[in-house]
């Protein structure tokens, strides 16, 4: 299993595209609505150049990617960590993280954002990446936990 992880550019907009619809599908059709899911190709466009994306390829298969956007002093927001479903616990996600910390060598504290009730992503967040949760809201109907890991 070989997995190599590229910055994404405007090209890389419909592998995105693919990526985020297959991935967010679920999340999709469970709340109605759902951020990653269902953008334009001009859409994701205009986000890569806003926000950078990468991308993880699975022996030359794009299956993954993670967005992260700089908020200053060491302050980073993961956007969106995916990867679709047939994918999935293959350490793919876990990689891309890591790649980020590793990409991003002033990072002091990341933060990110799931849905109360997805047991697997909080698993996931917490056990396999030392997140902890931050706090709770609720974005219409939808609980969110707020996760942040702070450098040690």
């Amino acid at each position: 299993m070989d997995i190599q992880i590229k910055k994404a550019s405007s090209k890389d907009a419909q592998v995105l595209v693919n990526i985020y619809n297959k991935a967010f599908y679920e999340d999709y059709v469970k709340y109605g609505v759902c951020p990653g899911y269902g953008r334009s190709v001009g859409d994701m466009e205009k986000s890569i150049d806003e926000v950078p994306k990468y991308i993880a390829d699975l022996d030359s298969n794009s299956v993954g990617a993670i967005s992260v956007l700089k908020k200053g002093d060491g302050l980073y927001y993961i956007g969106a960590l995916c990867v679709i479903p047939e994918c999935q616990r293959k350490g793919i996600g876990h990689k891309l993280l890591e790649f980020i910390k590793e990409e991003y060598k002033d990072w002091k504290r990341i933060e990110l954002v799931t849905p109360a009730d997805k047991e697997k992503n909080i698993n996931f967040y917490t056990k396999k990446c030392g997140f902890n949760i931050d706090y709770e809201e609720m974005d219409g109907s939808v609980k969110l936990y707020h996760f942040c890991l702070n450098k040690e």
